[in-house]
């Protein structure tokens, strides 16, 4: 009986047919270089009003990682995020820092609007701070993970990227200069440098924009910015005398 209803199940089965070169092209997962994603993209905004005007939906990309690559601590980099931290923490959004290189300085970060009821810090040694990051974005329980990765491969990142996803949150990266050169599954990569002219961000890589507005340079001049400054300076003193790291 089983071969009864076999023949005419498959002979109504209609065959596979090719997909034509636009559908694939206009499948959502497809990036084609120089052109606005199709779909609208869920944002946080940066709290940089010239950053979130280059980059598309006009702020942070949510479910993504973004790669900020730094010279040295004490740039600025924590200013850059602490807008958008600070945003979702007074949504009552949970906020997750791994493994900071300094003691978190609260009175710096309340000062930056942060809400420390939805702040949370876990501290881990470098393999345990990976798989803490990736757990608490796969799982959805975070709005937003910040981590410090010094040394990382193509592999450890893609899966902060698929975790990101995969739990709707973002995923901020910090790690040093030298890795610009090394290929990155960021849906976001910035650089932040220090110039004669103070310090500047660098587009230099952004999924949805292949023009003009990539290697471009922005300054670093926020409010948010400027807390974090501070924080850092603060932050490092009382790390040196406290708790030294390696």
């Amino acid at each position: 009986m089983s071969a009864v209803l076999a023949a005419p199940f498959l002979a109504s089965s209609p065959s596979p047919r090719p997909s034509t070169l636009s559908e694939v092209l206009g499948h959502p997962g497809i990036w084609r270089g120089g052109a606005e994603p199709v779909l609208p993209i869920r944002t946080q905004a940066s709290g940089n009003a010239s950053l979130d005007a280059l980059l598309p939906g006009g702020g942070w990309p949510i479910g993504s990682l973004i790669e900020i690559l730094i010279g040295n601590d004490g740039l600025g980099e924590l200013g850059l995020v602490l807008p958008a931290l600070a945003a979702l923490t007074r949504r009552r959004h949970r906020v997750a820092i791994i493994a900071p290189p300094y003691l978190p300085y609260p009175p710096a970060l309340a000062a930056a609007g942060i809400d420390l009821d939805h702040l949370v810090q876990i501290d881990a040694d470098v393999a345990d701070s990976h798989w803490s990051a990736e757990q608490c974005l796969r799982a959805g329980c975070c709005a937003a993970v910040v981590h410090w990765l010094p040394d990382a491969d193509y592999r450890q990142l893609r899966r902060l990227q698929l975790a990101a996803e995969t739990g709707g949150a973002m995923a901020f990266v910090f790690r040093p200069a030298q890795a610009r050169d090394q290929s990155s599954p960021a849906a976001l990569r910035l650089g932040i440098s220090r110039s004669e002219s103070g310090t500047c961000i660098e587009i230099l890589k952004c999924r949805g924009i292949m023009d003009g507005r990539l290697k471009r340079r922005l300054p670093l001049r926020t409010e948010g910015a400027q807390a974090g400054r501070q924080g850092n300076a603060q932050t490092a003193r009382m790390t040196a005398q406290a708790d030294p790291r390696p």
